[in-house]
């Protein structure tokens, strides 16, 4: 198979893989992996295996929804034992779907033979998407930038923290008439991802003059979204939205 030439048709620009299913639908696949998170030893940021669980689900789960895609499946990678803190963070996977209503298979595997002295998981969402309602690059120009929620990292991160985005908001932008893109924010920060969307469209980042949110800092795990509209936001949601430029 000529790879290059396969990819040159499949959507591009996001942090999420197509796969070609049929002629009208898209496979799509988004991963999110967390290391030095937890309650073991050497753990970097102390934080029970349950939230890890929670919040690694949330982005790739994020990621899979915002481009319009249905959620199927679920694998998890846990490098960590069984129990107790493969329960933990399975069970955090499992509740965080629950928020969205969804109950998907979820396949696991966790490390039996070392012991190991740091929580470390990778996390994968499939997805499919009929390629007509497929969210990506639809923004315009003239379109403005909001952000939606503040970005967070590290100790800062907090589940019941109203300012941060999650998967609920992602479900509620979708059923938003005029946002075009949706894009969760990351290590690469708001300006990271706002200028890629930009480059690829053929378009420039104008931005606000006085950024009333931090653009450089990195979302952590994505707590908060861009998107883009042609209109002012009527967004009713407990995040603080942001205007922070436009693209021209």
């Amino acid at each position: 198979m000529d790879c290059e030439r396969t990819e040159r048709y499949l959507p591009k620009n996001r942090d999420v893989s197509f796969v070609n299913l049929s002629d009208d639908t898209f496979l799509a696949v988004a991963c999110d992996s967390s290391g030095g998170i937890g309650e073991k030893e050497k753990d970097v940021v102390k934080v029970p295996p349950y939230i890890v669980g929670r919040f690694t689900l949330r982005v790739a789960l994020m990621e899979i929804m915002s481009v319009g895609a249905t959620p199927v499946a679920v694998t998890a990678a846990v490098c960590s034992e069984p129990s107790p803190t493969g329960e933990a963070i399975i069970t955090g996977a499992q509740d965080e779907l629950k928020t969205v209503d969804l109950c998907l298979p979820l396949a696991i595997s966790t490390e039996k033979n070392i012991s190991t002295c740091q929580t470390g998981v990778g996390v994968t969402v499939i997805g499919t998407v009929n390629k007509k309602r497929l969210r990506i690059n639809r923004t315009r120009p003239g379109d403005h930038i909001y952000c939606i929620g503040t970005p967070k990292v590290g100790n800062e991160v907090s589940l019941e923290d109203p300012a941060i985005a999650d998967s609920k908001l992602v479900k509620q932008l979708l059923n938003h008439p005029l946002i075009h893109d949706i894009i969760p924010i990351g290590s690469r920060g708001i300006k990271g991802e706002a200028e890629s969307l930009a480059s690829y469209l053929g378009l420039s980042v104008k931005w606000s003059g006085d950024h009333p949110v931090d653009i450089i800092k990195s979302g952590g795990p994505s707590t908060c979204v861009v998107v883009t509209c042609p209109t002012e936001l009527d967004l009713p949601c407990q995040q603080p939205v942001f205007l922070i430029g436009a693209l021209l």
